[in-house]
């Protein structure tokens, strides 16, 4: 026969309290460790977002700064081209005056020589010039005055160049 102990109320209640209580001890240990979590969660998110908006800021200093020494590089290199174009507006000045007083070689010389002071400095700058008679007409990059029909030429080409550009 098996041996049934009789478990009196009051220590069934008591056992029942113990066990509802070290279940709850339990679940307040996980939400205590849970809470912890959540605050370190949050310390970190806070330095997080600190560091983004740092580096905002450190992205809207550096394009000002790239903006503010474009706008310094373009100054300068303007302020170097306008004084070598008056450099040459000085030479057309000179050849002007030798006009005036009659030496029409003089003047030609002059006008001559600042054409060439004109065509460094364009070249100084990149500016080359492009020789387009008897190249194949591009839409793109030319402009056509007018069209002049021949049997000797099988694609549309420039003829003739009436303003360089």
């Amino acid at each position: 026969m098996v041996k049934r102990t009789e478990v009196k109320p009051a220590e069934m209640k008591e056992k029942e309290h113990k066990a509802r209580q070290d279940k709850a001890n339990i679940l307040k240990d996980k939400l205590n460790k849970q809470e912890s979590e959540i605050k370190l969660l949050e310390i970190e998110n806070e330095k997080l977002k600190e560091e983004y908006l740092r580096k905002i800021a450190e992205m809207e200093n550096l394009r000002k700064r790239l903006e503010r020494e474009k706008s310094e590089f373009y100054q300068y290199a303007l302020s170097e081209l306008l004084k070598e174009l008056f450099d040459v507006l000085d030479n057309f000045e000179r050849a002007l005056e030798t006009q005036t007083k009659g030496n029409g070689k003089s003047f030609q010389e002059g006008i001559e020589m600042i054409y060439k002071q004109y065509q460094d400095l364009l070249m100084k700058q990149g500016v080359k010039p492009i020789e387009i008679k008897g190249r194949k007409f591009d839409p793109h990059l030319h402009q056509a005055l007018m069209t002049e029909e021949s049997e000797d030429v099988e694609e549309p080409e420039v003829a003739e160049e009436l303003q360089k550009g």
